[in-house]
């Protein structure tokens, strides 16, 4: 079944798109000191290398702004995004730096005429705005009028900042809604998909760790993808960024919005299993961790199951007692024993011939 996703208009960060039916793009945040350039751009190298196609960096001073551009000539085929709050002078120093995009809300940079400077020097050099509603960080008279903190009062404060770049006649928007509670974020953005149709950034905000935070996260991402709804994602993690990117392509996969990197399919354990499987199909999604074009591998622990989905995959083995057998575009291949079964595996697909780039244009 084909995902029918919610139009909206594109604007574009750098060399990605993002809505008009762009395919949905995998952000993170650079967890470094911004103003220490040398490790911030190693970690955005080692994040695009992974597959981050647009980044974030926290720009909370007027000497992270000055870091800005050193790191933009280093990287500069990276599209990233300048995160700035209360301060209109570090989203000028931004813009100048030559970012590809900005977090901000404009109504809590300043007065008009400082927000209309935000906005100019944004039109110059066509770099868009998200506005970012965080439900944690709501303003107290809308909290007020809505009752405390409701996907109505999310929505509400969106549709504010919304209006005063639309006054200054702006609109290279997107917009996120986000709350560590999934229910109210997936509300909050189902209210505001019938309002505007500017591109949404969606995730669950601090989410939490590795494991809840992936649960959480994929809940909520799930749920909005599967109506429609998103155009760029983050999966927020209290991890190493690096975890956050191939979440998000985790996520996109399994609902067939993406097709980038290893489809692994591996049988839950059970006590028909002969072979170590689940040594064996983490070594093997360890190994094709580095390998972005679109794959399905199958790693099947018995023979009830395991020829079926071997034989579906490109590459898979079924496993049988003290070995399994290795197919190869559902054809067998050979007998391999279980000491050998990972690196037969990995052997047989570094024989396929390539067949395009990832994605093929989702």
């Amino acid at each position: 079944m084909q995902i029918l996703r919610r139009e909206t208009r594109a604007v574009r960060v750098g060399n990605v798109q993002v809505g008009g039916g762009a395919p949905v793009s995998v952000q993170t945040m650079t967890n470094t000191d911004t103003r220490d350039v040398a490790a911030t751009v190693a970690q955005i190298r080692e994040l695009a290398a992974v597959g981050a196609e647009i980044i974030r960096l926290a720009v909370p001073d007027q000497e992270a702004a000055e870091a800005l551009a050193p790191i933009r000539a280093a990287v500069p085929d990276t599209a990233l995004v300048a995160d700035i709050h209360f301060d209109f002078r570090l989203a000028l120093a931004a813009i100048e730096a030559g970012v590809d995009g900005l977090r901000l809300n404009p109504g809590n940079i300043g007065g008009r005429e400082k927000v209309a400077a935000v906005v100019r020097a944004a039109e110059e050099r066509d770099v868009p705005i998200r506005i970012g509603v965080n439900a944690g960080s709501l303003d107290r008279k809308i909290k007020e009028r809505y009752g405390g903190v409701t996907a109505e009062a999310m929505v509400a404060s969106a549709l504010e900042h919304i209006a005063i770049l639309e006054d200054l006649g702006f609109q290279e928007i997107k917009i996120s809604l986000k709350a560590s509670n999934v229910p109210l974020t997936v509300a909050a953005y189902r209210l505001l998909a019938h309002r505007v149709d500017y591109p949404f950034h969606v995730g669950i905000t601090e989410a939490g760790t590795l494991r809840g935070g992936l649960v959480k996260s994929a809940v909520g991402l799930g749920i909005l993808l599967a109506e429609g709804i998103g155009d760029t994602i983050r999966v927020s993690l209290t991890a190493p960024p690096r975890h956050e990117v191939w979440a998000g392509y985790e996520i996109l996969k399994a609902l067939g919005l993406r097709h980038r990197g290893v489809k692994l399919v591996s049988c839950p354990t059970c006590g028909r299993t002969e072979i170590d499987i689940i040594r064996i199909a983490t070594e093997v999604e360890e190994r094709l961790q580095g390998v972005t074009r679109p794959l399905k591998v199958a790693v099947m622990g018995c023979v009830v199951n395991g020829p079926g989905e071997a034989r579906d995959a490109d590459v898979g083995i079924a496993g049988g007692k003290g070995g399994g057998l290795l197919f190869r575009k559902g054809e067998p291949v050979r007998t391999v024993p279980e000491s050998r079964l990972v690196d037969a595996l990995i052997e047989e697909i570094e024989k396929l011939e390539p067949e395009g780039d990832e994605d093929a244009g989702q």
